[in-house]
């Protein structure tokens, strides 16, 4: 079936309009703390997961921009790469929350990690920047989720100093509910695929497809 893809997707867009602000503003009154300039990739290399919504627009971006070629082919040899990290990494995860470890200390070291994002070309060029997910654009200035301030190290905000941090908590609820909403059009037996996050990595190797959205066609209801 015909997906409502334009429909969220402009939703989505209108959200990364504000965040992009945000990121603006922040950088135009602190803009010897923020440190992102063109050649540095550290954002790059941090584990974040996408919800439903912004996975498919940077697959379909993917898809719209790479119909084959070279640059199509090593970004999905990257995600696969990517992809077997970060599935070691969260195993061992899994481990250590049924051992009893504090879920915060297993987050922590999570954050810790470095995996390369399959988005990131060898000379360290993001191969999809106009179409990056907010976690990319947000990763210079301070930022809050679930009452813990964040900001990427290379910067010069100091810790103990009150900024302007953006609150991510308010962007997670708006992410998660385009993709409530959009599911929720959809006649699909996955009514609760709009909980679901992925790396970067498989929102690249993912087809979404009517199988994989568990759409029910009208042949398979019985319907003429």
């Amino acid at each position: 079936m015909k997906l409502p893809l334009d429909k969220y997707f402009k939703k989505y867009e209108g959200l990364v309009k504000l965040v992009d602000e945000a990121f603006d503003k922040v950088k135009s009154e602190y803009g010897d703390c923020v440190k992102c300039a063109s050649g540095c990739s550290d954002c790059c290399f941090a584990i974040f997961d996408l919800t439903l919504i912004e996975a498919m627009y940077v697959n379909y971006h993917f898809n719209q921009k790479y119909t084959g070629g070279t640059i199509r082919h090593d970004m999905i040899e990257r995600a696969n790469r990517a992809d077997r990290k970060l599935h070691k990494l969260k195993k061992k995860a899994h481990a250590e929350t049924v051992e009893g470890r504090d879920e915060l200390s297993i987050i922590g070291d999570m954050s810790m990690e470095r995996v390369r994002c399959p988005l990131l070309s060898m000379e360290d060029k993001c191969d999809l920047y106009e179409f990056r997910p907010i976690a990319c654009r947000v990763y210079g200035i301070p930022t809050s989720a679930m009452g813990v301030s964040h900001t990427c190290g290379k910067t010069s905000f100091e810790q103990g100093k009150k900024y302007p941090a953006l609150n991510m908590d308010m962007v997670y609820k708006k992410l998660y509910e385009f993709s409530a909403d959009f599911i929720s059009e959809l006649p699909t037996t996955y009514t609760r695929m709009s909980d679901m996050l992925v790396p970067v990595s498989m929102a690249i190797l993912t087809e979404y497809n009517d199988e994989y959205l568990g759409i029910i066609n009208d042949d398979e209801t019985g319907d003429k």
